[in-house]
């Protein structure tokens, strides 16, 4: 386990237009496709694919316009999030966290910090998780302490915890930290903040011990917190965004749905590749290639048909988060929200059953040679297997099934 250091990107282009963001992100996934295999076979860090990412100016796509941003809407972010994705899953996965708290600086944070982070992400700035630990009874338990302290002139908080899994960390300039504070400081009451520190700040460790069997370059390190001096502009208080009716969860989720949506479009591509290339038609088809073969060719219409469906369900919930956050913050619709929220619930589950079976039909339909140990094929698979475990869609099934048969609303808690 080493500790990393960062090395800061300092300039973005400033990306004008939907089209013009979807044809960088193609570009980009194309240039990431070449050595995604390669990269996740020797776990080698996407370094210098994320300081292409940062200059692309596709980090920045969300900022404001009245901070100079393009304010992309979330349905058209979720599409450069899956086309990404269908090349490199690992990093595709690496700014999503950037993207949930830019939305939390959005929706919660005061004006010094939001022209600080909007700033900062407009000249290639990116921002990484520390939300997750291991030690509680659920993962909504959590011991990292926000302590006030009274004798430093600009410092009115000390940070101190370690966090897991935090995806990003070894490429991020900022880290949003989930923390607790236990008692009334000022105006701040006791609650869940998120504080905005800088990754070179002292008293701040990252260490890279990430290793999972996909998504192996997500840079999802360990974060220690040592005593991290903060002032009060550093801080986002949580529950206005999760626990109110702002989309913020359904915006989340949405594009871990476009995640999944990506492997299985990235698997399809690469099945069919394969097949075209290198595989052998089974003798009894009596054909000379095997993209002749009638068998294959019906499977590979099922396969394009589940893919698809999961297409059309994440278009079609990306147009309802639209709808849920087309309006200011102050005063979204509770029902627009709901409705956002369980058509990202569907297009999750959709997705979470698509990823990991495309991936897998990769090797049916290929035939033994895919199983090659340096073709590289299996990383769909790792990679939809491992990211589909976020959030588990048997609660989605629950909250879609109160909401057909009771109307019951979607609870508030940022992960639906």
């Amino acid at each position: 386990m080493t500790a990393v250091s960062q090395a800061r990107v300092r300039s973005a282009v400033r990306i004008g237009s939907e089209a013009e963001a979807l044809s960088i992100a193609r570009e980009l996934a194309a240039e990431f496709a070449v050595g995604a295999a390669e990269r996740d076979r020797e776990r080698r860090l996407p370094h210098a694919e994320i300081d292409r990412l940062s200059q692309s100016g596709l980090l920045a796509l969300t900022v404001p316009a009245r901070f100079g941003g393009l304010d992309l809407r979330p349905s058209a972010l979720a599409e450069v999030v899956s086309i990404l994705a269908a090349a490199d899953a690992s990093i595709a996965q690496i700014p999503h966290s950037h993207f949930v708290y830019l939305n939390l600086v959005r929706l919660s944070a005061g004006e010094v910090l939001q022209e600080r982070i909007f700033a900062d992400v407009l000249a290639g700035g990116r921002v990484a998780n520390a939300q997750s630990e291991r030690g509680g009874k659920t993962i909504a338990d959590i011991s990292t302490r926000l302590s006030p302290v009274a004798d430093r002139a600009s410092t009115l908080f000390v940070l101190d915890g370690e966090k897991f899994y935090c995806t990003g960390s070894l490429f991020a300039d900022t880290l949003a930290v989930l923390a607790r504070l236990d008692v009334a400081v000022g105006d701040l009451a006791p609650g869940e903040y998120v504080a905005f520190v800088p990754a070179d700040a002292d008293g701040v460790e990252i260490v890279d011990d990430w290793d999972a069997v996909g998504q192996r370059t997500t840079g999802s390190g360990t974060v220690r917190f040592s005593g991290v001096g903060l002032g009060l502009a550093d801080l986002v208080a949580r529950a206005p965004a999760t626990s109110a009716p702002t989309g913020y969860g359904a915006f989340a989720q949405l594009l871990h749905v476009a995640i999944d949506v990506g492997i299985a479009r990235g698997a399809l591509r690469a099945a069919s590749e394969f097949v075209r290339t290198k595989s052998r038609p089974w003798f009894e088809a009596n054909v000379e290639r095997a993209v002749d073969d009638p068998l294959l060719v019906q499977r590979f219409g099922e396969l394009e048909v589940e893919v698809a469906t999961a297409e059309a369900t994440l278009a079609a919930a990306g147009r309802r988060v639209d709808a849920a956050v087309g309006g200011t913050p102050e005063s979204p619709s509770r029902e627009l929200v709901a409705e956002a929220s369980i058509a990202v619930a569907t297009a999750k589950v959709v997705a979470d059953r698509v990823a990991p079976s495309v991936a897998s039909a990769l090797f049916e339909v290929s035939g033994t040679r895919s199983a090659a140990g340096g073709g590289g094929l299996d990383r769909f698979w790792r990679d939809a297997r491992t990211h589909t475990l976020h959030d588990p869609v048997r609660w989605k099934y629950q909250h879609i099934g109160r909401w057909v048969l009771r109307g019951e609303e979607p609870p508030l808690h940022g992960v639906i």
